[in-house]
């Protein structure tokens, strides 16, 4: 899991939130590119759609990690999240998406 650099308090997002803020913000042209205001955007859509998503057996299954990563890419092109760093950030997103599945799937 990608630790949380920023506050959460400081960006009025909660500890889900920034865990995928700050993988979105890892990407120095996505931080250029679009707003503070639409990174938080995106990291509170993402949340919302992973916890959709989040079943007990999201970690092994394969159909619903390709459905999560199709809803990813989704949000990313939706709020126009660099092209070229777009493989990139799925990956890291999936990563919190799995560290945080077991949880979601069980509440």
């Amino acid at each position: 899991m990608q630790k949380a650099f920023q506050g959460g308090d400081d960006l009025g997002l909660n500890d889900d939130e920034i865990s995928f803020y700050d993988a979105l913000a890892s990407n120095e042209n996505a931080v250029r590119e679009l707003t503070d205001d639409t990174l938080k955007q995106i990291a509170k859509e993402l949340v919302q759609a992973i916890r959709k998503s989040a079943t007990i057996d999201f970690t092994v299954k394969k159909s619903v990690q390709a459905r999560m990563r199709l809803e990813i890419r989704r949000l990313l092109r939706k709020y126009r999240y660099p092209p070229d760093k777009r493989e990139e950030a799925v990956k890291l997103i999936m990563e919190q998406a799995q560290y945080f599945g077991e949880e979601w799937a069980t509440t």
